[in-house]
């Protein structure tokens, strides 16, 4: 910030310090439910900030000014989660609310200052969003430094040696996300598998293909053995295996990469053979019509790639 940005925020922490010592906000002004509210828990209860399950409160600091730049200083309680900067008003109608995620956070600064005798502090927080909110409390409060470095310590976990708070995020869901989608079950929906065509489980591992699924459908006298053979001669791995399938005509699509046939149009004879075996898993049709949706100038490309990539392995 610059020299004038700097005193101008000392001078209106001053200000806003020692009006809150001064006993500005008198008695007239708050109301009648507030008074009755703040002698019980229930005050305490609205303050408290919302947590998510795994989420916890590292700092609470009360009496705390937010220098708001629509309606002036607002009076409240900070909390300092290891999610998030949670600061509440309950004396306004509706409450007023400031509820920042620390991710959003950019930096954080100290700024102090002194008037009346009384040390008074602020910090002032740069947001990613182009918000800058300023806080300032009485240098007395003990619970100082663990709202700056809790701040500074959560917002930025990586720099401090913290792992992220999706780590301790603990909520549980009534579904597991990982059996919301069951393969073998909508395999078995296609009618698969039959004579013609098998499930595999040669990637349940995801080492024989790591961008395909751990199962996979494949005409049924393919070998695992012949399978790895025709991989070696496709790009990344990515054999043909099945997408979809006719329940009368018996009619499939099966998705792949591209052949490493290089410029010199290399062949397999394994991958050909797996061509044709997949040709004759539908004995309702002799043709095996081959899509190609890459442009040409891609195809090109790729394939004079693929054929520079196998000569550095080899």
């Amino acid at each position: 910030p610059t020299g004038s940005h700097v005193e101008w925020c000392k001078q209106l922490i001053a200000a806003t310090i020692s009006s809150q010592i001064s006993g500005s906000v008198t008695s007239e002004n708050v109301s009648r439910d507030y008074k009755a509210l703040r002698d019980g828990n229930k005050l305490a209860q609205m303050e408290e900030a919302p947590l998510f399950p795994g989420e916890s409160i590292k700092a609470i600091v009360k009496d705390v000014m937010y220098i708001c730049p629509f309606m002036g200083a607002v009076s409240g309680t900070l909390t300092v989660t290891d999610f998030k900067l949670y600061f509440k008003n309950v004396e306004r109608d509706p409450h007023f609310i400031l509820d920042v995620p620390l991710g959003v956070i950019s930096r954080v600064e100290k700024i102090g200052a002194q008037s009346h005798g009384d040390n008074s502090c602020g910090i002032e927080i740069v947001c990613k969003d182009m918000r800058n909110l300023r806080l300032a409390y009485k240098q007395e409060e003990q619970s100082k430094l663990g709202i700056f470095e809790n701040l500074n310590k959560h917002a930025f976990p990586l720099s401090n040696g913290q792992a992220l708070f999706a780590f301790s995020y603990k909520e549980k869901f009534p579904i597991n996300g990982w059996k919301v989608y069951d393969p073998v079950s909508e395999y078995k929906r296609q009618g698969l598998p039959n004579e013609s065509w098998k499930i595999s489980k040669i990637n349940s591992n995801y080492e024989f293909c790591d961008t395909y699924p751990a199962i996979i459908v494949v005409p049924t006298s393919v070998k695992d053995d012949d399978l790895s053979k025709v991989a070696a001669f496709r790009a990344k791995g990515r054999v043909p295996v099945l997408s979809w399938i006719h329940p009368e005509s018996q009619a499939t699509i099966t998705r792949c990469s591209q052949p490493l046939v290089g410029p010199n149009d290399k062949r397999c004879k394994e991958d050909e053979k797996y061509l044709q075996t997949i040709m004759d898993a539908n004995a309702q049709s002799h043709k095996l019509i081959i899509f190609d949706a890459r442009q040409n100038s891609v195809a090109d490309t790729n394939k004079l790639w693929y054929q520079d990539t196998a000569s550095l392995m080899e």
